[in-house]
């Protein structure tokens, strides 16, 4: 098996932290839904709600729940003598509930309390004046805190091991004393934040944030920083905090429900408003975490607001968004890509610059297909779709189902190009991954060689030769990786090699072939350089809109590749551009912005491009 995949990194499968409320843990749909997530090969960190399995396990033993009147509402009180029974409620009623509803789903499940090797500790909160039994006092006792620390590492380790890890309260007191309860909600948050988590799911039994909690149809889908708690009442107060604690993070944030996981029936929390309307899907968009082979959250949103906006929307069998208006037989597909790099960080506003993973590449370009396949008044003589492809990083397999499954007469693709330039052609990419085994021998002996020497000289070797027969390739190797295993040493590199479009591909992978015979070669991707004639329709049709903006024409051949590759490995004689906002030097780079008004001008080119190609294609059709 693969150590470095296709690109080299450390980043993990996406993860989900998902706090279960004691009410839901009762509903078999939501175990369904966990299942269904590390299906699709999501790693789980369960935190399970106590509240009911706490009632239980006090009337089993006959023990009193005590409570105590704290800032207008009713809490569990917790001093010494009740952590052991409140423990005992987690680990014989609530915790075997969620081991045994995972297990009969084929989940190897790790449970605990937190306080568990000391997996989460907290400090305590200092004493309080509650009522206790009808009588104002000052509680010094409570043993209730605030997480001030995760074991990220074990944590982690015990993800690696296991299909689901659930935890839950109470965790370890820092300073050494009886263990610390804390609210399960905020315990999911802190874990989410500490973790670097993706994605934040806080379930309960409302159909999320309750405009008037009488009327269960009152459900509110959007909240942004600091509007919660106006509409929060009893529990849904510490759900409320434990969102807004979960939006200093970057994990895309929700409380869903009735006992369900979808956030399409809650409420997402946004810790980015957009300064104006005309830039709200932009930052929820880039709000969503979709790393590569963790598109699906994304993919579902746009659906919806697809739906909203009058259009036909799905996901495909590989997981694209596929939106389409119009059955007419001239079609234009503007393909773009729902996933992005690893490496995420809060998604914030600077004036009307946003900054966040994905906006430039490519989630700018993609809201910009899709509001303006929202405004188009498609004839019917054409059909206009856009697609956001998967793993167009990574793998390319939404560009390769595009491919042999949704023809079409003219392309755009989603990437950054700058408002006022269109990208006319790629070079070509080869990317493969040469694998080796050497037998183990001491390096104190005369003329050993290692899986590694015998890599880096094959290496070299390729670098010459590509070098002889196409001088303008540009090549890098993404990762090199080798280790002892037993009586061989094991080695993989995966070498990228960028091809200019005179250079036949084929070619190439030939050539590495024949270079790479002394160790094993795959070839994981090997799409020809594309570039389109600037007398092409297509190109005079964005030619128009730019001059119709007040804008000189700019076209550039670049050598990187896109999805356009991929297409135009079997598509022949179909024009295809790229074009989208932004600047492509910040691809993948920590300084990714996009301001607003370069996205505007983007989205007013591209409505005027798209509709003049879709006119002329009426005037010259038979």
């Amino acid at each position: 098996m693969s150590v470095l995949g296709h690109v080299a990194s450390t980043r993990k499968a996406a993860l989900y932290v998902i706090k279960i409320g004691s009410a839901s843990l009762d509903h078999e749909e939501v175990f369904d839904e966990v299942a269904g997530l590390r299906a699709r090969g999501a790693r789980l960190l369960l935190v399970a709600g106590g509240a009911a399995g706490i009632a239980r396990h006090y009337a089993d033993i006959g023990r009193l729940v005590r409570t105590m009147r704290l800032g207008g509402g009713e809490v569990r009180y917790c001093p010494p003598a009740e952590i052991p029974h409140i423990v005992a409620a987690y680990e014989q009623v609530t915790l075997p509930r969620v081991r045994h509803a995972l297990s009969e789903r084929g989940l190897r499940v790790f449970t605990a309390v937190a306080q568990t090797g000391a997996l989460v500790s907290a400090l305590a909160n200092p004493p309080v004046r509650a009522e206790i039994d009808g009588r104002m006092c000052v509680v010094r006792d409570h043993r209730a805190g605030t997480v001030c620390a995760v074991d990220v590492d074990c944590v982690n380790q015990l993800l690696e091991v296991f299909d689901v890890v659930c935890l839950a309260p109470p965790v370890s007191d820092a300073t050494g004393g009886t263990a610390l309860n804390v609210d399960a909600d905020v315990l999911a948050a802190e874990l989410a934040n500490a973790l670097d988590a993706d994605h934040l799911r806080l379930v309960t039994g409302t159909a999320g944030l309750l405009a008037d909690p009488a009327d269960p149809a009152s459900g509110i889908q959007h909240a942004i920083r600091g509007e919660g708690q106006a509409y929060a009442r009893g529990r849904m107060r510490q759900k409320v905090r434990a969102a807004e604690i979960a939006l200093t993070g970057t994990a895309d944030v929700a409380i869903t429900g009735p006992h369900i996981l979808s956030p399409a029936s809650g409420t997402r929390f946004w810790r980015a408003p957009a300064p104006a309307g005309d830039l709200s899907l932009l930052a929820r968009t880039v709000e969503i975490s979709s790393v590569s082979y963790d598109e699906r959250e994304l993919a579902e949103f746009l659906v919806d607001w697809c739906t909203e906006h009058g259009i036909h929307a799905e996901i495909d069998e590989v997981g694209n968004l596929v939106a389409t208006r119009g059955s007419g037989p001239e079609r234009v597909l503007m393909l773009g890509h729902l996933d992005t790099v690893a490496h995420r960080w809060p998604v914030h506003w600077n004036g009307e610059t946003l900054s966040g993973r994905g906006c430039v590449d490519a989630k700018g370009s993609l809201v910009a297909f899709l509001e303006t396949l929202a405004e188009m008044d498609v004839p019917s003589h054409a059909q206009v779709r856009v697609i956001g492809a998967v793993e167009e990083e990574n793998t390319a397999r939404g560009a390769c189902f595009v491919r042999d499954h949704y023809p079409a007469d003219a392309v755009i693709i989603g990437e950054p190009s700058g408002a006022e330039a269109l990208t006319i052609g790629y070079y070509g990419l080869l990317k493969v991954r040469l694998s080796v085994a050497e037998p183990v021998g001491h390096t104190a002996g005369q003329g050993v060689v290692t899986a590694a020497d015998r890599m880096v000289h094959v290496l070299s070797r390729l670098r010459d030769a590509i070098a002889d027969t196409s001088p303008k390739a540009m090549m890098a190797v993404l990762g090199i990786h080798a280790v002892n295993a037993g009586h061989l040493q094991q080695g993989e590199a995966v070498f990228d090699v960028r091809v200019p479009q005179e250079t036949p591909v084929e070619n190439l992978v030939a050539l590495v072939r024949q270079v790479g015979e002394a160790v094993g070669v795959e070839v994981l991707r090997a799409t020809p350089g594309v570039l389109t004639p600037r007398t092409n329709a297509l190109v005079k049709a964005f030619s128009r809109a730019f001059r119709e903006a007040g804008t000189t024409p700019r076209f550039l051949a670049k050598k990187g590749s896109s999805d356009m590759n991929t297409l135009a490995a079997t598509w022949q004689d179909v024009p295809m551009v790229a074009y989208g906002p932004g600047d492509a030097a910040l691809d993948h780079t920590p300084g990714e912005r996009l301001d607003a008004t370069e996205f505007r001008k983007a989205r007013a080119v591209l409505a005027t491009a798209v509709t003049s190609w879709v006119n002329e294609r009426e005037r010259t059709t038979p």
